[in-house]
Parts: structure tokens; C-alpha cells; sequence
């Protein structure tokens, strides 16, 4: 059992370093391109750190384990807010300004409780799951909401010609870049492969279930991008970008990661019940509420970790009973 720790850790470094390349790379080719610090942002850092919760949620479903699948999903989506998005707030009071306000984190409130809604067949009442056309509901939101960042971006560079460039200068050239993005494509894939197989054998030795360490261990490795890049973006005080990482690397989880998985195989939600998918959207709800004067206060910070802590207690408890 000591080897499957081993590999454990040697996979979940390669899974951050493997998804630190990929966003590398990309970004790089994106700025050799011309492409605006926004969608960068948006779009390619947004995806990029959600890279490992897609090769985790895929190979999840490909092996028939849709606990994993999801659970790897809803345990991030409730990590990034409460606990990375807590913490960093107990630190770092993070400001939310009025964009913020009108469409990520409505957005982010809406796919939470649009996936609750199809996974639970609100209108015909049969298993919870989420089939083909649910997942082709999900992508066509992902589909829109990436539409609307090229059409605000194409809108604001009108406005304001010159570029913000917080990113890097001089991109790397394209050889190394593409270099980058196919090397760290690779590392991910293999590293979240060897991750889950060996989550899962852990969690079977303790005889809980894929649900739970899917929720927990899975999805803490899996937000590691997020955490790492939130923690850099606050000591930079740049509370706004660590919060728009958080939002919307929440709604890519949901439209994209799901959406895609669940075209592998339907994903039948056995082991992730109503109250996960509450708490996931409860956890969206509250950047809302707590943010609504104009910042996430050490106060407001603290309340989300403490929900984090009490909710993995109620998972414990949970197994334990």
C-alpha cells in the first residue's frame, strides 16, 4: 500500500506541473497571435487550470466510475470557493466589482443550478444522471459563455485600443510553446490516470467509497492550478484575478468538463447525493451575497473555510455512520 502512496504523489505533482506547461504554452501562443490579455485570461488560463479536473472527470468516465466523473467536479467546485476563495480572503480581501456582479457569478449561480436540475430530472422524476442531451445542454452553455468573452473582448479593445499585457511581454517562441502545450498534455493525461487508479485503490483499502474520495482527495489535487495561481495572484494584490480564476474555472467544470464527460457514457449519480449539489450551490450563491458591498471581506473569508471544514466533517461523519 505504501507504493500506491508513492505514486499518488508523484502523480498529483505531475498533475500541477503538467497543467503549469500546458497554460504555459499556450498563453504564449495566444499572445504570438495576438490575442487579448482578456481572453487569455477567460479563456485559455480559465481552461487551462481546469485541465486536470477534465482529464480526471474523462478518464473517470471511460472507466465506467461516473462517481469519480462528477464527484471530482462538485468536491472542486466547493473547494475553489470555500476553501481556496475562503482562505485567500482571510489574508487578502478580495475586491468584486460590478462586471463581476452582472455576469460571471450569476452565471456561475445559473450552471450550478441548471446541473442540479438535470441531474435530478426535475421534470420526468426517473434516476439521477447525466445523459447525452444533458451534457449537450451543458456544452451549449459553455459554447455561449466563451461566445460572449470573444464578443465583450472584441467590444472593450474597441474602447480602449491599447493592450494590457500583465501576462508576459515577449512570448516564447513558437517551437518551445507548442512544445510546452504537447508535453504537458501528455504529462497531465499519464499523471491523472496513475492519480485516479490510485485514489481509488487508497479509498477501497479504507473501505470508504469512489463518492467520497472523490469529493475530497480528487478534488483538492485537482484544484491545485487554482490554488496555486489565487495564492500568486493575491501576493501580487490582484485579488480581482484570483477571483475571476476561481468563477470561472466553476462554470468551464460544470458546461465543459461535465458536458464532455457525460458524451463518453450517460454518468449515473449514485454515490454524489442532493446535499453535495446543494452545498456546491449554496458555495456559488455566497461570493454574491458576501461580496455585494464591493469586497470579500477576512470576515466573509472566514465563514466560507469554516463551511468548507464543516461540510468535509459531514462527509466524514457520513462514512464513518
Amino acid at each position: 500500500m505504501t507504493m500506491e502512496y508513492i505514486i499518488l504523489i508523484i502523480a498529483l505533482a505531475g498533475i500541477v506541473f503538467g497543467a503549469d506547461y500546458l497554460v504555459s504554452g499556450a498563453v504564449s501562443i495566444a499572445k504570438k497571435y495576438k490575442v487579448s490579455d482578456f481572453v487569455i485570461g477567460a479563456a485559455i488560463v480559465g481552461v487551462g487550470t481546469s485541465m486536470p479536473e477534465l482529464v480526471v472527470s474523462f478518464i473517470g468516465a471511460l472507466q465506467g466510475n461516473a462517481d469519480v466523473a462528477i464527484g471530482n467536479v462538485v468536491g472542486s467546485n466547493i473547494f475553489n470557493v470555500l476553501g481556496i476563495l475562503g482562505i485567500t480572503a482571510v489574508f487578502f480581501p478580495i475586491a468584486v466589482n460590478k462586471d463581476n456582479m452582472r455576469f460571471e457569478m450569476p452565471l456561475c449561480i445559473g450552471v450550478s443550478l441548471l446541473l442540479t436540475i438535470l441531474v435530478f430530472n426535475f421534470f420526468n422524476g426517473s434516476t439521477p444522471a447525466i445523459s447525452r442531451i444533458d451534457g449537450l445542454i451543458l456544452l451549449s452553455c459553455f459554447a455561449l459563455f466563451m461566445w460572449y468573452s470573444f464578443h465583450r473582448d472584441k467590444r472593450s479593445r474597441k474602447d480602449t485600443p491599447t493592450a494590457n499585457t500583465e501576462i508576459e511581454d515577449k512570448p516564447a517562441p513558437l517551437w518551445l510553446a507548442v512544445t510546452k502545450v504537447v508535453g504537458g498534455l501528455a504529462l497531465l493525461i499519464t499523471s491523472c490516470d496513475f492519480f485516479v487508479d490510485n485514489a481509488v485503490l487508497i479509498a477501497k483499502s479504507f473501505g470508504v467509497n469512489d463518492a467520497f474520495i472523490s469529493l475530497t482527495l480528487i478534488a483538492c489535487g485537482t484544484s491545485l492550478p487554482e490554488l496555486a495561481a489565487s495564492i500568486a495572484a493575491a501576493l501580487k494584490k490582484n485579488t480581482q484575478m484570483a477571483l475571476g480564476n476561481i468563477i470561472g474555472s466553476n462554470i468551464f467544470n460544470i458546461t465543459l468538463i461535465l458536458g464532455l464527460s457525460s458524451q463518453v457514457m450517460p454518468l449515473n449519480s449514485s454515490g454524489i447525493t442532493w446535499v453535495d449539489y446543494a452545498v456546491m450551490t449554496v458555495a456559488a450563491i455566497l461570493p454574491m451575497i458576501l461580496g455585494s458591498k464591493g469586497k470579500i471581506n477576512r470576515v466573509s473569508g472566514t465563514v466560507m473555510f469554516i463551511g468548507f471544514i464543516a461540510y468535509n466533517w459531514y462527509l466524514l461523519n457520513s462514512q464513518i455512520a
